[in-house]
């Protein structure tokens, strides 16, 4: 078996104190693309990203301003004759909200039982850090790298990466490579590294009930006036049937099967449904009839309610008669959906269930188109053999329920092969509080991406 250059496990192996050290002042940046009083935070995360490229030893580093947060991209390309790499990750994270289940704050590091703790850690800040690490063990090793690369890390991407597919298709011709590389998922198990060949597009809706020009007395006027809340819970109780089949018509019309092959390995994966149950805390699962919990997540799309408000919340009793009623519901879309197309289907249907008494409004907020890999050619050959001489152990292949929509940007705008390679792991807590990477995993993941230059330069 073939194992990481002695001289790249050197590196790391040495500077470990610091590369910890750096990425802690990484993850101490409150870089929430949501917020706009962080605005200032996501530059000055941008900009810290570009003085890390500049320090490892990429020849260009720059912040390029868009008209959301900045895109930072750096440049190595003095290896005339060996592949093109471009290495795509974001710099901003999530709000850290609710602040009080967070067990340490959530801009400050903390070491917890092998696992860092921190808002980024996994998503995605520690993955694009180990990727400059992997760099910098070459560059500080050999003074050059096996390839040429690319490094393109975005600001947007918690918020949809609205500018980015402008961004790739104003710069195609710098940044035309021979494949895109990304780690911003997950691996299937602790020490069994992952290729993901698919991820579930996106399509993010808000459904607002508007009824009675102001809050109005309930025993006044309950029972004659349409109650916005209850409205919107009647269409939401609309949008699936009792056997976990979405209601919206249509909305199967553009799914496209995954092949029988595939859905024999995912049922041939190690996967205890019990252990998953638990690990959420839920009482029982649920979701489409008739598939496996592995089908459900990687192959089959839903919709999903993400947040309600409407009425008086607060403490004691109100008898109100709410004016207006809000939902956030998002669907996860599967080759071959389109978002455009789900937001018409889904416009559609709200409208034809609402009742008279109350009107009703539906903004697409935000989506992305599905992805599925080919998992063939120089890129995903490499990457077995790397990922087999950091983790002593075969990669599998697995899928995504989440959504990066840039990866069809990419292989759409550039015409390249997609590798997806993560380090997270499940139940990390990405979007929640606490989230955490595994300690050992990003260390790993840096003998992993850095094996891997040597790996595609040799094929």
């Amino acid at each position: 078996m073939a194992a990481v250059a002695a001289d790249l496990e050197q590196f790391l192996a040495s500077a470990q104190s610091r590369i910890h050290d750096e990425l802690n002042d990484f993850l101490r940046i409150p870089s929430v693309s949501a917020r706009s009083e962080h605005t200032p935070d996501v530059r000055r995360a941008a900009e810290w990203v570009a003085a890390q490229c500049t320090a490892i030893g990429l020849t260009t580093s720059e912040v390029i301003d868009t008209p959301g947060h900045p895109i930072v991209l750096a440049e190595w390309r003095n290896a005339p004759g060996k592949p093109t790499v471009l290495i795509y990750g974001h710099y901003d994270v999530q709000p850290p909200e609710p602040l009080e289940l967070w067990t340490s704050p959530a801009f400050e590091p903390t070491v917890r039982d092998g696992k860092l703790f921190a808002r980024g850690s996994v998503d995605d800040k520690g993955q694009l850090f180990l990727h400059l690490k992997a760099l910098e063990a070459h560059l500080a090793s050999r003074g050059t790298l096996p390839v040429n690369v690319i490094v393109l890390a975005e600001g947007e991407e918690e918020v949809g990466s609205e500018n980015l597919a402008s961004f790739i298709a104003a710069h195609v011709g710098r940044l035309q490579c021979d494949a895109v590389v990304i780690s911003d998922s997950t691996m299937f198990a602790p020490g069994q590294p992952s290729i993901l060949s698919s991820l579930r597009g996106l399509a993010y809706f808000e459904i607002r009930v508007r009824g009675p020009q102001s809050d109005l007395h309930s025993g006044m006027y309950g029972g004659a006036v349409v109650n916005p809340a209850m409205e919107l819970a009647r269409i939401l109780a609309t949008l699936h049937h009792m056997d976990g089949r979405i209601a919206i018509p249509g909305f199967y019309d553009d799914v496209k099967p995954f092949p029988d092959a595939v859905r024999e390995q995912m049922r041939g994966l190690p996967f205890d449904e019990e252990h998953f149950r638990a690990e959420v805390g839920s009482p029982a699962l649920g979701g489409e009839y008739g598939y496996t919990v592995l089908e459900r997540l990687w192959t089959r799309p839903t919709c999903e309610v993400n947040g309600l408000l409407s009425g008086y919340t607060g403490e004691g009793a109100k008898t109100v008669l709410p004016a207006h009623a809000m939902a956030k519901v998002s669907c996860r879309l599967v080759p071959d959906q389109d978002p455009a197309v789900i937001e018409n289907l889904m416009d559609e249907h709200v409208q034809s269930v609402v009742s008279a008494g109350v009107t009703v409004e539906v903004e697409h907020l935000h989506g992305g188109k599905p992805w599925r890999a080919e998992l063939s050619g120089p890129i995903f050959d490499a990457a077995r053999r790397a990922l087999l001489a950091a983790f002593g152990k075969e990669p599998v292949i697995t899928g995504e329920g989440g959504s990066i929509p840039v990866v069809g940007d990419f292989q759409r705008l550039l015409d390249v092969p997609v590798l997806l390679v993560g380090f997270g792991l499940p139940g990390e807590n990405a979007h929640a509080p606490d989230e955490w990477i595994s300690i050992e995993n990003f260390e790993v993941g840096m003998r992993a991406m850095a094996a891997l230059w040597d790996e595609l330069a040799a094929t």
